[in-house]
């Protein structure tokens, strides 16, 4: 299918548009515009190949998923037919690449096809658990509803990332400080102090000498140390995607220090909250464990749901099937067991998921609170050492030239 750019009349409100659109010729592309309630006025075949600046600029954020689902909910209940309701959409939409999706699907429905195998097209933007949702909303008549649903879905787990983000920042920037005052100090203060000795035929203390080395080899070698940094970081970044990488990673958050136990009840917040959110929609226990293996974004814990599931084809109960997991925290199968017993699994998916999120945000503010007199402890630590670096000679020079 190929890419468009149009001008084209709204026969609404006589407004000029110019968007982009998909269709398999430029006389296709015509009649879905006229189809939309447009008169086309131009149409250009745009090429393939896009520059990094228009993929930056058309990335489809978090955000515009959310309001997309919201506003294709509230159409869809008040009682818009499907194309009507994507068209309307399409009009309040900013984002030129989402623009560019929805007529894709527009036109997708309007040919015949299932909102769900639409939308399954795009799974760079649309997701599995948003397919199942979707498809499990087309088939109970339920459509509008299991919109609004993954637009909780979506905003919550959106939410909890961007405050963990948030309780990481602070230490990143506070490194970024701590290493450009080592870079001050090698670089422009310790070689005049280097100077003054070299001058008076003195020998520098050991932790000085240290430094002057460290900030000598860096200026004579600075195209070696530069090379030498990005090998080390290309390398790392191309480890980092391997399979194994992938897990070393998945796994070292789930064990480190402090951010571990957070990082775990993310993930069950994340497992719960969507499988309530399956559940509720109809979509089998066997699909939730597989939908949301996959949702948790995190290896490990993929592959402890997954042992579960094989138990639970076994004739386990789920309950029974996730205790023994590890990272698997014990009052998701606690109260899963409750659920179990009461008919209702997926509300005590939703009450354990809510639990997590509650006990995240107040670890998040307990860890944002204890972090910043630590890393302050940290920065004058090495601030310290690095002024005692330098004043230390200076006060033993001091010192002879009284003698």
């Amino acid at each position: 299918m190929k890419k468009f750019s149009y001008e084209a009349r709204d026969q609404t409100n006589n407004k000029i548009t110019k968007a982009t659109v998909q269709a398999d010729s430029e006389s296709a592309a015509a009649k879905l515009l006229i189809n939309q309630g447009f008169t086309p006025l131009s149409i250009k075949e745009l090429s393939e190949t896009e520059s990094f600046f228009e993929r930056l600029s058309g990335r489809i954020t978090t955000k515009d998923r959310i309001v997309f689902t919201r506003q294709l909910s509230t159409l869809i209940g008040a009682g818009l037919p499907l194309a009507q309701s994507f068209n309307t959409v399409l009009e309040q939409t900013e984002n030129k690449k989402l623009q560019s999706i929805v007529q894709d699907i527009t036109a997708s429905i309007e040919g015949g096809k299932s909102l769900s195998e639409s939308f399954a097209k795009y799974p760079a933007v649309f997701d599995a658990v948003f397919l199942a949702l979707v498809g499990a909303g087309e088939m109970s008549g339920t459509l509008d509803s299991s919109l609004q649903r993954i637009a909780d879905q979506q905003e919550k787990d959106a939410a909890i990332s961007s405050k963990i983000k948030g309780a990481l920042t602070y230490p990143i920037i506070v490194l970024v400080v701590i290493f450009g005052v080592i870079a001050f100090m090698l670089f422009t203060v310790v070689p005049q102090v280097q100077k003054l000795y070299h001058d008076l035929k003195r020998q520098l203390p050991f932790l000085t000498q240290v430094m002057v080395d460290a900030a000598n080899f860096a200026v004579s070698y600075w195209w070696l140390t530069l090379l030498v940094t990005g090998a080390i970081i290309y390398f790392i970044i191309q480890y980092l995607k391997t399979d194994s990488g992938i897990r070393a990673t998945d796994k070292f958050k789930l064990n480190v220090p402090v951010f571990g136990k957070m990082f775990q009840k993310l993930y069950m917040a994340r497992f719960n909250r969507t499988g309530q959110t399956l559940l509720s929609t109809g979509v089998s226990m066997l699909d939730m464990l597989k939908l949301t293996s996959v949702a948790v974004n995190n290896t490990v814990i993929r592959d402890s749901i997954l042992n579960a599931i094989e138990k639970v084809k076994g004739g386990k109960a789920l309950s029974v099937a996730l205790a023994p997991e590890d990272y698997i925290l014990s009052l998701v199968p606690q109260m899963i067991k409750i659920g179990e017993q009461s008919g209702r699994i997926d509300e005590m998916m939703g009450k354990t998921a809510q639990v997590y999120e509650d006990e995240l945000d107040e670890q998040i503010r307990t860890i944002s609170t204890a972090i910043e007199p630590v890393l302050m402890v940290v920065l004058a630590v090495v601030a310290g050492s690095m002024v005692a670096a330098i004043l230390l000679p200076i006060y033993s020079l001091v010192n002879s030239a009284g003698v």
